[in-house]
């Protein structure tokens, strides 16, 4: 796609939604269940505080979706969560903010394609062997589909993601209409007790609340991805603010809607899930028992066994959209990383649009690290939830925390009234979700970090530490090349001495003399090592019978030793005149085959890589194509984004483009 087409990839609010909103959306598939699975530690006497972790998680959704509907107007440019701390509370809490989002968006891949194939394996069991291979296959078809485009993904993720929302609804729907009418559903797991874990039986006290709190932190995995509108506002059509706060209070009501429903259902079905099978009671044989995650034993007890329509329809609905959930990441990722790379804390690559106008080079380092980290926790979602949600509640909190500041600056200088009120109330709004997202990022750190989240504390640090390296490369390289007096910068040199490395008379020896010669250098001599005494000495008469005008200089190397002695006379001439500057001229052969590589060039590419440390020289490849190079079929390299540059700087008035700068 052309530059100019940019504006035609900009989304309206219906692809937007299945493209931003995936994750919070398909994360009511696992939510409840990892609230249960904490509270079943204790066995069943614990489970009827799940209702009140509900409606804690969702007064904290709602929160959070009303500060980031303040954000979105404020900061329509694309930062989101970084960009408010960047401006308000400095770079070094905007590093923290990127840092832990760059982490989280990762652990969204993972967690979303690890939870999916949990799905598949509970409509198919047979399946369960083979759970780390469909996880990277799944994630390369994702990456796969996101280099195509944002408004091309759009389109494939958008039914998914509406028929699982459809297929969700109706089943909360129906069974609450079964319950009421006095035909409650029943899961299959409802006749199974609970062995209650040693360490956590006849808990009391500051235990319980620990229990509480467990699993209130694991049910906020509910919020994750909600910050992702705001950093894609750039991609919505105009306007784009109000769209992306549409979108985003769309979301928040179905999403709110959907976890309510899942689970009021599970406790009125009496899901029973632990992480252990072995712990249910009345199970005869544990060892063979695939425990059903909520969603199927919800859908199995709707509508009327596992062998059902709607029990295959919402488990296939399931785990397409939470596969494809991990494309909110797949977006918010490119993003983020593309504005950090313009800010220059991350290589400059990752700004660089691909052939479809996407972040390529994003898209592909989170599918990589994404896969590694699937591969390392064989794609078992207990393992990776302990490493999720930490970084999404430190956005949140600092975020929040900006745009407090943000309001306090605007009120200083709003004068109007009706203004200072908006601004006083998103200013409450904002605050309420600073304190709120600050309780809650305390309360996960304290009960996850022991449990894997340290990993993910470690990543956020290294990373940080990475980016403020690059960042301080970047600077000193610019100051380096700062031209601070033009006329002093492009002096020529006083002389410029040519010289044409030679092992042997031929072709590219020749083709080599003849392209120095026509730089009419001020002097200009072949240069050869005498590794063998008899061959250079018959090189030199070979040399005078071709009757060839350039003087010929033979190095001794008693030692066999190459380019050391090329070296050292480079830097001889240097440093007996340091104002002139060597021209280094190499002939290399160019050949058609890979492995043709490892057989030529290999003196000639140590020489060039020893001779570019060395000031005042310049070095000038002279290629010979060797007939394979002719023959072979050599397409240009279109590697994703690898030759491209970051935004477009031309557009059409009428594509309504957006950049970052």
């Amino acid at each position: 796609m052309r530059s100019e087409q940019l504006g035609e990839t900009l989304l309206p609010k219906r692809l937007a939604l299945p493209i931003f909103a995936s994750d919070p959306l398909s994360s009511v598939a696992y939510a409840t269940q990892e609230i249960l699975l904490v509270l079943t530690l204790g066995g069943l006497a614990y489970l009827h505080f799940t209702p009140w972790i509900a409606a804690a998680v969702v007064s904290l959704m709602t929160v959070v979706v009303l500060s980031y509907r303040q954000v979105v107007h404020a900061y329509p440019s694309g930062g989101g969560s970084y960009e408010v701390a960047s401006a308000n509370l400095g770079p070094s809490a905007g590093l923290v903010v990127a840092a832990s989002l760059l982490v989280d968006y990762v652990m969204t891949v993972a967690v979303s394609v690890a939870s999916g194939v949990d799905n598949i394996i509970s409509a198919v069991p047979a399946l369960v062997d083979y759970r780390v291979l469909m996880a990277l296959v799944f994630v390369a078809l994702l990456a796969a589909m996101n280099l195509r485009g944002v408004r091309e993904s759009g389109n494939t993720f958008a039914a998914p993601t509406y028929l699982f929302v459809g297929g969700v609804l109706i089943m909360v729907g129906t069974g609450l209409f079964r319950y009421l009418v006095g035909d409650a559903p029943v899961a299959e797991t409802a006749a199974y007790g609970i062995e209650p874990d040693p360490a956590d039986a006849n808990l009391a006290g500051l235990a319980l609340v620990m229990l509480v709190l467990r699993a209130f932190s694991s049910g906020c995995t509910a919020l994750t991805g909600v910050e992702a509108i705001s950093n894609g506002v750039p991609a919505f059509r105009k306007p784009k603010s109000q769209n992306a706060a549409a979108t985003m209070a769309a979301m928040g009501i179905i999403a709110i809607t959907m976890f309510v429903g899942v689970t009021t259902l599970a406790i009125v079905a009496k899901v029973h899930i632990v992480e252990d099978p072995c712990r249910l009671t009345g199970l005869t044989d544990c060892g063979s028992y695939t425990q059903r995650t909520v969603i199927a034993q919800l859908a199995a007890s709707v509508f009327g066994g596992e062998n059902s329509f709607g029990f295959y329809f919402i488990q296939a609905a399931t785990a397409l959209v939470l596969i494809l959930a991990a494309n909110t990441a797949f977006n918010g990722f490119p993003l983020l990383a593309s504005i950090l790379a313009q800010h220059r804390y991350l290589p400059r690559q990752l700004h660089n649009r691909g052939d479809r106008l996407a972040f390529s080079n994003g898209i592909l380092a989170l599918a990589v690290v994404a896969g590694l980290l699937l591969w390392a926790f064989k794609a078992n979602v207990t393992n990776l939830i302990h490493l999720y949600i930490l970084g999404v509640f430190t956005s949140f909190t600092l975020s929040q925390t900006g745009m407090v500041r943000h309001w306090n600056r605007e009120l200083r200088t709003e004068t109007d009234r009706s203004l200072r009120r908006r601004h006083q109330m998103a200013r409450v709004v904002n605050s309420v979700g600073a304190v709120i997202t600050g309780l809650v990022l305390v309360i996960v750190l304290a009960t996850k970090f022991t449990q894997g989240a340290w990993l993910a504390v470690l990543a956020a640090i290294v990373l940080w530490v990475m980016m403020r390296g690059i960042r301080r490369h970047y600077d000193a390289t610019a100051a380096e090349l700062a031209v601070t007096d033009p006329r002093s910068e492009m002096v020529p040199p006083s002389r410029v001495l040519a010289i044409v490395l030679v092992s042997t008379i031929h072709k590219p020896t020749l083709r080599a003399l003849a392209y120095a010669r026509a730089f009419r250098p001020d002097r200009l001599e072949a240069l050869t090592v005498a590794v063998d005494r008899d061959a250079a000495t018959a090189l030199q008469r070979q040399w005078e019978d071709y009757g060839i005008q350039v003087p010929l200089k033979v190095l001794d190397s008693p030692y066999r030793e190459i380019t050391g002695s090329v070296l050292e006379y480079v830097r001889s001439i240097r440093r007996d005149s340091p104002r002139d500057v060597v021209a280094v001229f190499i002939p290399e052969y160019v050949v058609g085959h890979w492995w043709e590589n490892l057989l030529h060039n290999q003196s000639a590419l140590w020489l060039k890589s020893r001779l570019l440390f060395t000031p005042g020289v310049m070095v000038t490849s002279v290629p010979w194509q060797l007939t394979s190079s002719a023959r072979a079929d050599h397409p240009a390299a279109r590697a994703p984004g690898s030759v491209r540059r970051g935004e477009p700087t031309t557009t059409r008035k009428s594509d309504d483009v957006s950049t970052h700068r």
